[in-house]
């Protein structure tokens, strides 16, 4: 962290736990992940596809169990026929 939003001790010790807990996070996905990849460029994909509408799941497909991967892919399927849908109506 370069610097902290809030001043006060409560929004110090929150934003110091949310860093930690994130690259707590970030470690257990490197460590699953099936590429062999540096952290920084773990996050640096992430921060890429954090918003876009991709299928950016695959690459931890060991780290996330089967059957919330397959209802991952069954919401991913439902909102492709829900944009589907609204182009074809538009």
């Amino acid at each position: 962290m370069k610097t902290f939003v809030g001043t006060s001790a409560n929004a110090l010790h929150i934003q110091i736990w949310t860093a930690l807990i994130a690259l707590l996070v970030l470690k257990y996905l490197q460590l699953k992940a099936t590429f062999g990849w540096s952290l920084s460029n773990l996050v640096a994909l992430l921060r890429m596809n954090l918003f876009a509408y991709a299928p950016a799941l695959e690459p931890f497909s060991d780290a996330i169990p089967r059957p919330v991967r397959t209802a991952l892919l069954d919401l991913d399927a439902a909102i492709d026929r829900v944009y589907q849908e609204a182009a074809f109506a538009a």
